[in-house]
């Protein structure tokens, strides 16, 4: 069975990914290295990993299966689960394929090496409601995709 993995710890769009999750009857892991708030849906899973830096990440990358869903705004992990042929996408409802994540890795490498030399900022744009939304759009479409796939 398909399941959404999560990757939790600054995650904005948590009641969104269990709202399609429960719509269409999937079970939700959400990953973290620090505690969250347990839900009574038992389609509902709480991972809590040891504090290591990437412990979360590579917990997921170890017990996904190829044809599961990942949330994750982290574009290395992003990279690691598209070649493991999951579904991924980003809170803002960026998707990650095998045909877009080259790009997005470099993109980010570009921008921690302008950040680290002090050419830009470290800032990221604030989650809006058009994320929000862009992200339930691109969800459902991914997990109707992953279903059909599935069958």
């Amino acid at each position: 069975m398909i399941s959404i993995h999560v990757d939790a710890d600054a995650c904005p769009v948590k009641a969104e990914v269990v709202r399609v999750a429960e719509r269409h009857g999937l079970p939700v892991i959400f990953v973290s290295n620090g505690g969250l708030r347990p839900s009574r849906d038992p389609m509902v899973r709480h991972v809590v990993v040891p504090g290591k830096a990437d412990a979360a990440d590579d917990w997921i990358v170890e017990n996904a299966n190829a044809g599961d869903i990942a949330v994750t705004a982290d574009v290395p992990l992003a990279a690691r689960l598209v070649e493991n042929g999951l579904h991924v996408i980003g809170p803002t409802g960026r998707v990650f394929t095998r045909e877009s994540i080259g790009m997005d890795v470099a993109m980010r490498n570009l921008k921690q090496d302008l950040r680290e030399s002090g050419e830009i900022k470290g800032y990221n744009s604030a989650f809006t409601a058009k994320d929000r939304s862009a992200f339930l759009q691109a969800l459902e479409k991914i997990a109707r995709r992953a279903l059909k796939e599935e069958r």
